[in-house]
């Protein structure tokens, strides 16, 4: 089996790559070496990602391509791996894969679809690394608004302004107080209007059931 070594350039793939470039230079070989360059204090991600081993290439200009190409090249010298996987989109690490591709060594791109033509036709293969799966939006649950309560004089109030004397049909009830007072007595332990004014006979007088009966207030001294 192969021995594959995995180099990438911290500083220009995010650390949400790390799981995608392991699975894809898997199928190449064994993974003896895995390393991650760049200034390891912009860097925290790919510190802690889980089996790769950051090295600190300095604040430098250009200080992690080079350190990177440095040890791609030692690490081919001693014999310490037969294949190079290098994870970056950077078009200036087509000349290491130019040179080690001549000698015999080969050399496998990866990077994001912004990657370099003149880095990708420089490699043996090139990998590009699709696009990372945004985690799907959670809707929280719509939070339900506390049913309305009505005061017993605002129903009594309503009452009286739909039918002083006569009183009102009980089956106008629901609509009006709905319509005044955007109340529903289906939500209150009673359920029904006639229910409600049953409970309350001190104050209301009901006729019999049936399509014209109505409620009323008690006239004062009137017995429940």
């Amino acid at each position: 089996m192969k021995r594959v070594a995995v180099l990438v350039d911290g500083e220009n793939l995010s650390a949400t790559r790390a799981g995608h470039i392991i699975m894809g230079a898997a199928h190449f070989g064994s993974l003896t070496i895995r390393r991650v360059y760049g200034n390891a204090a912009r860097l925290p991600q790919w510190d802690a990602a889980p089996g790769f081993h950051l090295i600190h290439s300095g604040s430098g200009k250009n200080a992690t391509d080079l350190l990177l190409t440095v040890e791609a090249m030692a690490l081919i010298h001693d014999r310490l791996a037969d294949m190079l996987v290098i994870a970056s989109s950077d078009r200036d690490f087509s000349h290491l894969a130019t040179h080690l591709r001549e000698r015999g060594t080969e050399v496998v791109g990866m990077g994001e679809a912004t990657a370099s033509p003149v880095f990708r036709k420089a490699c043996t293969k090139f990998i590009e690394l699709k696009p990372p799966v945004a985690a799907p939006e959670v809707t929280p649950p719509p939070i339900k608004a506390p049913a309305k309560t009505l005061s017993l004089d605002e129903i009594v109030q309503a009452v009286v302004r739909a039918g002083p004397q006569a009183g009102l049909l009980i089956e106008e009830v629901n609509p009006i107080i709905r319509r005044q007072c955007n109340f529903r007595i289906a939500t209150t332990p009673d359920k029904t209007w006639r229910a409600y004014f049953t409970r309350n006979a001190a104050i209301f007088e009901c006729d019999p059931k049936g399509p014209t009966a109505r409620v009323r207030l008690r006239k004062p001294g009137a017995s429940a």
